[in-house]
């Protein structure tokens, strides 16, 4: 009954598409290890041009990758240097991700695809934590930040098993994400423009 919907191999794949790149905006490395951890064990397909995901090498590059980032971000400072990269990071990880659900489609429509609903679903969402890390430090001096990480690591490892594994849930899940965060990121740069405007003025 499902085969006689139109489109639905398309659906699915900017199901898939869109979790993973929300994945990408919570946290960059994890998704892109999950899709090559599922790859390599022929948990999923993977396009005859995505192929170099499901790689060992790949596998292990990502792995250590997600490992180092995910510690990073309990690290003072350090969490902040990493956000000033993420934001491009993201766009590139949640394109590639999203794109690799669309193989099938010509160059230019995937990757304008890719670009615009990855990319853009995955820079929204880490900028807007971004702006809620950096609204923590100020008003709680940094001990608020291993909350906001933990909720971005534990954010992209729901996401990532759901786009694979419930990718219309996965989906809902994106869209209630991308809300939140842009409504939770919003205050969170006025807060902190507020409170640099204070210093400035008391200083």
């Amino acid at each position: 009954m499902l085969d006689q919907i139109p489109y639905l191999p398309y659906v699915l794949s900017a199901f898939i598409g869109i979790g993973l790149a929300a994945a990408s905006g919570f946290r960059v490395f994890l998704p892109m290890f999950a899709v090559s951890l599922a790859s390599y064990f022929h948990w999923i397909p993977m396009s005859e041009s995505f192929e170099w995901i499901s790689s060992l090498p790949a596998l292990l590059t990502t792995g250590i990758a997600m490992i180092a980032e995910i510690l990073a971000y309990y690290i003072p400072f350090v969490d902040h240097l990493l956000d000033t990269v993420s934001v491009p990071m993201a766009t590139v990880a949640g394109s590639i991700l999203f794109a690799s659900q669309f193989a099938d489609l010509g160059t230019f429509p995937q990757w304008a695809l890719a670009l615009i609903a990855g990319g853009g679903t995955a820079a929204t969402i880490s900028s807007g934590f971004a702006g809620i890390r950096a609204a923590s430090t100020a008003t709680t001096g940094g001990l608020g930040n291993s909350v906001v990480g933990t909720t971005e690591t534990a954010g992209a490892g729901i996401m990532s098993v759901l786009a694979m594994a419930a990718p219309f849930i996965a989906a809902i899940f994106a869209v209630i994400s991308l809300v939140l965060v842009i409504v939770f990121g919003r205050r969170a740069w006025r807060k902190l423009k507020n409170i640099k405007k204070l210093k400035s003025s008391n200083s």
